[in-house]
């Protein structure tokens, strides 16, 4: 009975983690140059998407996997 209980487990994926973080900040960073090329500077566009994203990103990946490890 223990190796199924064990087996139901989630797993924690290195590579899925990171892919979820430079997806949700590659996504921010691409609707900040988009509201920023609406305003006129695509630059500040970027550094105000990446500033969001970073941390949002960081939040995605834990609430993802806060119950496995």
């Amino acid at each position: 009975m223990m190796p199924l209980a064990i087996a139901d487990r989630p797993t924690f994926d290195p590579k899925n983690a990171a892919g979820l973080l430079l997806g949700v900040l590659a996504t921010c960073v691409a609707i900040g140059a988009a509201g920023g090329w609406a305003t006129g500077d695509v630059g500040i566009g970027i550094m105000i998407g990446a500033l969001v994203g970073v941390p949002l990103a960081i939040v995605a990946v834990y609430l993802t996997y806060r119950g496995v490890v």
